[in-house]
């Protein structure tokens, strides 16, 4: 028996809202859509991962989701121009990754990160 992904779900009165933060702002891809959910996805290959923690490092809390991008720098200026408040950061960590967190529509502490 192996794991095979692990699917983030958020609840979510209405899931048209998620397409500003998830699509437009990650540049992920409608991949299904049913109309009382809506999976985003990408072509990207990821490794099966699930964090527990007790802070998000640095004494911030623990962030709903990490979403790794290969530009953390165009996403942040993106999420600006979109009005979205930056709740920590940008910043530089000692563990090797450049970071800030945001809520996502639903009110989820999003922590968007790129490895240095």
């Amino acid at each position: 028996m192996s794991v095979r992904r692990i699917i983030a779900n958020i609840a979510a009165v209405d899931v048209s809202e998620a397409k500003r933060f998830y699509g437009d702002l990650l540049g992920l891809d409608v991949v299904m859509d049913h109309g009382w959910i809506a999976t985003y996805g990408g072509p990207a290959q990821m490794n099966v991962q699930v964090s527990i923690a007790s802070e998000g490092g640095s004494g911030t809390p623990v962030p709903d989701l990490s979403i790794e991008v290969d530009d953390v720098d165009a996403v942040l200026a993106a999420a600006r121009k979109a009005g979205i408040a930056v709740e920590y950061g940008p910043a530089d960590e000692p563990w090797g990754v450049r970071r800030f967190y945001v809520r996502d529509p639903f009110g989820k502490l999003v922590n968007i990160l790129s490895h240095r």
